[in-house]
């Protein structure tokens, strides 16, 4: 039988117990992989391995032994409960094997679950678990987990306390991250709420979600959009003392200002244009990007973009400047720009 992509999501979570068989395929393999772990988990149970409820069969092994995949269907275990024979990243090659394996197939015997890449409409393999009443064709899509499988995703590991903005939140963060990461970022956060009775917040979003770019480099360039000119000399000296690449620096100031600018110029205002960030911030970080963009406004960051684009043209050219001081000059230069525009505006509310 063939699936849609939410009745595959909908099957792999909650499996008929009396399906012959499952083809799992995609072009992710890591996508893949997660469904495939996730419906062996839900059909036998965590302790499958232990008690010797799953086999696994190389699919090498079922072209040259293709009565092999049958007689493993139809072994019977030492414990209680069902079972699997799984062939993991196979292809048309076993379709021969699996078509004679799900032909004898009776209930009682293990579920036949294979995995495979991307497969076309034309796949032998494909078409068998397609047109079989009792087995099942799964297929698995690149995109970002929905609303609801995040829901249940949370509710599975028990952080049912929560708001809707915070489900929207962590349903951004699924959107920019692997299928694995996110899992484990959701176990993090369980762990992390573990005996907190609170709901869930964007603070707890925060402190368990993956960090994507170098610490120190956040803290130079954060120094500059926040016009803390005095305290940027000494992080640079320690950046480059790490042999970090003044065009790196560079590349990171213009892509940080970039994100300052799109968030400024928002139809909908600076508060829209941080909700659409993917990928998206929580907590304090979230905070802090909203106070620089109130500081710069749209017109100086769009001055600090274009001297930063100007400064990194300068340093992929021939010219033989010193990259490592033309790169100080320019961030202390804006530091030292938004930090008397700040002085100018609180002295003014002062007055």
């Amino acid at each position: 039988m063939k699936l849609s992509a939410r009745d595959a999501r909908a099957f792999l979570v909650r499996p008929d117990a009396d399906a012959a068989g499952v083809l799992i395929y995609g072009p992710d393999p890591m996508r893949v992989a997660h469904r495939r772990a996730g419906f062996l988990d839900a059909l036998l149970g965590p302790d499958a391995a232990a008690e010797m409820r799953l086999d696994r069969l190389e699919p090498d092994a079922v072209r040259r032994d293709p009565a092999a995949l049958a007689d493993a269907l139809r072994a019977t275990g030492f414990f209680p409960g069902a079972r699997a024979v799984l062939v993991d990243g196979a292809g048309d090659g076993v379709a021969r094997a699996a078509t004679a394996a799900l032909a004898a197939w009776q209930a009682g015997d293990a579920c036949l679950v294979i995995t495979a890449g991307p497969l076309p409409a034309r796949s032998p393999l494909r078409k068998l678990f397609e047109g079989h009443p009792s087995a099942r064709a799964a297929p698995v899509y690149a995109d970002p987990p929905g609303r609801a499988e995040v829901a249940e995703q949370l509710d599975r590991a028990g952080l049912q306390a929560r708001p809707a903005e915070v489900t929207e939140a962590v349903t951004a963060l699924a959107g920019a991250l692997d299928p694995g990461d996110f899992a484990q970022f959701v176990e993090r956060l369980a762990l992390y709420k573990l005996g907190d009775p609170t709901p869930l917040s964007p603070a707890d979003i925060a402190a368990v979600a993956p960090a994507t770019t170098e610490a120190a480099l956040d803290d130079a360039i954060d120094m500059v959009a926040d016009g803390r000119a005095a305290a940027l000399p000494p992080i640079l000296r320690r950046l480059q003392a790490q042999g970090q690449n003044p065009v790196a620096i560079a590349v990171a100031a213009g892509r940080h200002f970039r994100r300052l600018h799109a968030i400024a110029s928002d139809p909908g205002g600076p508060a829209a244009g941080l909700a659409r960030l993917r990928p998206p911030v929580f907590g304090p970080r979230r905070d802090r990007l909203a106070r620089q963009v109130a500081l710069w406004g749209q017109i100086l960051l769009e001055d600090a973009i274009t001297e930063l684009t100007g400064l990194d043209l300068a340093l992929r050219s021939a010219q033989h400047s010193p990259r490592k001081a033309m790169v100080e000059r320019v961030l202390l230069r804006l530091a030292v720009r938004v930090e008397r525009e700040r002085s100018r505006v609180y002295g003014r509310r002062g007055q």
